[in-house]
């Protein structure tokens, strides 16, 4: 009976000897494949690292961006209507905001009546400039007609102190009576009086020609004086027509509605923001990253880019360009490092990126915080 106790308590302890090696085998076994494991892991890494890690560069000090324009008026006025609304997606040229225009379309029209005006003087002073050319024809004519008469008296005188000498020696002579003589010394003064008198009348003449032809150098300065009111009109009705087609307020771009400010009635002045027109299709990230991470950095290198606002998904871009300087450089008030106590900060420069258009359609907003990985391998 003790000798098969014996055999039993033997039998057990070879069984339980058998368990604790098949538990130390089944240790060592999970502990070769956790190494296995984690030298797989460290491999893997290893090759990610030297393939594309080191070639990421990422901040989270990211932030979506858009250039949105704040409408003002250009005139002063009432704000007759209101036509937007807010978030309302708008095109570029579409009506915002009318302003109360029946003041302007009475300046607009009292410049039109001005421009009238002004054409009538012109047409005026271009007669006065026809007259005066006419004048001047006629004036030469007469001139003409002058000096023919002076030429004529001019022969007549000649011949009548040929026939008063002739009849001189006649009388001396005894072959002619002092009677005739007398005669042609009556034509010879009669003959000199028409000359001078057909040479007063050439010199009224031209004297007439110099007149006319001051009054057509008046008339040529009435009628640019003329041109110049004309031009001066017609930039005043432009200026006009311009006030008055500013009293509609139209959105320079497509975009959405935001920050509407104004209301119907409210009086407002040029300048004055009255609401703002985002373009949401031409959103683009602002990345501030480290001065130690733009070595390899290009435009045109391919970007990841994360939204806060949807995790899940990943949305891609590209590096666009980078900014002439440092956030502190542009800051209000810079720092100024030449101090007795000098701390070395690393800089953040602002980098664009573009966003390239979502394949599911994804709305990113302005304002919203991104995380961007910049990938700097030179594929």
């Amino acid at each position: 009976m003790n000798i098969a106790v014996d055999e039993n308590v033997r039998a057990g302890s070879e069984q339980r000897e058998g368990a604790a090696l098949r538990r130390k085998a089944r240790q060592r076994l999970l502990k070769a494949s956790a190494g296995g494991l984690v030298v797989i892991g460290l491999l893997a890494f290893g090759v990610y690292w030297v393939t594309t890690g080191r070639y990421l560069e990422t901040t989270d000090d990211a932030y979506v961006r858009a250039d949105w324009v704040a409408i003002s008026p250009r005139v002063a006025g009432y704000v007759a209507e209101v036509v937007v609304q807010d978030d309302q997606a708008v095109k570029a040229g579409d009506v915002l905001v009318r302003l109360e225009n029946r003041d302007y379309q009475a300046l607009r029209d009292q410049a039109r009546a001005a421009v009238a005006e002004s054409q009538a003087a012109l047409a005026a002073a271009r007669a006065s400039q026809q007259v005066a050319a006419e004048r001047i024809d006629q004036q030469q004519q007469a001139i003409v007609q002058a000096d023919s008469a002076v030429r004529s008296a001019s022969a007549e005188s000649q011949r009548s102190e040929l026939d008063q000498r002739r009849y001189q020696g006649l009388v001396r002579d005894n072959a002619a009576t002092v009677q005739r003589l007398e005669v042609a010394n009556a034509n010879a003064v009669q003959a000199h009086a028409a000359l001078q008198g057909a040479q007063a009348r050439l010199r009224e003449q031209q004297s007439l020609l110099a007149m006319a032809r001051a009054q057509a150098q008046l008339a040529e300065a009435q009628v640019q004086q003329q041109l110049a009111a004309k031009a001066s009109a017609q930039a005043r009705q432009a200026l006009a027509d311009q006030n008055e087609g500013d009293t509609l307020i139209r959105a320079p771009l497509d975009g959405v509605v935001g920050q509407r400010r104004v209301r119907a009635g409210q009086y407002v002045v040029p300048g004055q923001p009255m609401l703002a027109v985002v373009p949401l299709q031409h959103t683009y990230v602002v990345a501030n990253y480290k001065e130690t991470q733009l070595a390899d950095m290009r435009p045109g290198q391919p970007v990841e880019i994360r939204v806060d606002s949807f995790s899940s998904q990943r949305l891609h871009g590209h590096v666009a360009s980078f900014s002439p300087g440092s956030g502190n450089v542009f800051a209000l008030l810079p720092s100024d490092n030449a101090t007795g106590n000098f701390t070395k900060i690393v800089q953040r420069f602002p980098v664009r990126i573009l966003l390239d258009v979502p394949a599911d359609g994804t709305q990113v907003l302005p304002g919203m915080s991104v995380i961007t990985t910049v990938d700097t391998h030179g594929r």
